[in-house]
């Protein structure tokens, strides 16, 4: 089993994440992880899709989706030759005597303290899952209360983009125009 990053563009519209997400739940994949958000084209969203499977699953998960209306490209990227992040904030119980400690432990793993109350703080934390998964055990001493994480997002290193690779969903005469 291995895992996989696919960056996904589709057009803004309606129903579009339902779509995709009813084809996961329709065929048994699992999701490890799925955001998205609109593109700088706001017609445009980009979605990035985290899944986990063996060499046929994965490709029928990249096959699947492209086949969907609003689907434009769909990208498998390379998980060494990409940056992938993922943001957690993490509500953690403080008392006077530890708040110096924790402030300490958020620093080193540059970290962000957003919020701050007698008895709890708000961290904010970016940075690969392992990265994340790390801070949140060294958090579980303190007493965690409750976390949110988006899921990865991921870009392919260098100058090529999603933009540039070969669309499935188009004649070489219509990507040629793009």
């Amino acid at each position: 089993m291995r895992k996989a990053i696919f960056s996904v563009l589709v057009h803004n519209e309606y129903g579009v994440v339902t779509r995709i997400s009813g084809l996961f739940t329709r065929r048994g994949f699992n999701i490890k992880s799925f955001t998205g958000e609109e593109t700088e084209d706001p017609k445009i969203s980009r979605i990035t899709i985290v899944a986990e499977g063996d060499e046929r699953e994965l490709a029928q998960i990249k096959s699947q989706v492209e086949k969907l209306v609003d689907v434009i490209k769909v990208v498998e990227l390379d998980i060494e030759t990409s940056v992938q992040r993922e943001l957690a904030l993490i509500k953690v119980r403080t008392e006077d005597k530890n708040r110096t400690e924790i402030f300490q432990i958020v620093e080193s793993f540059r970290g962000s303290i957003i919020d701050i109350e007698p008895g709890a703080v708000i961290i904010e934390l970016t940075g690969d899952e392992s990265k994340v998964k790390a801070f949140i055990n060294m958090m579980k001493h303190y007493g965690i209360i409750e976390i949110v994480r988006t899921g990865a997002i991921a870009l392919q290193r260098g100058r090529k983009s999603i933009y540039d690779a070969p669309n499935p969903n188009k004649t070489p005469l219509e990507e040629e125009g793009k």
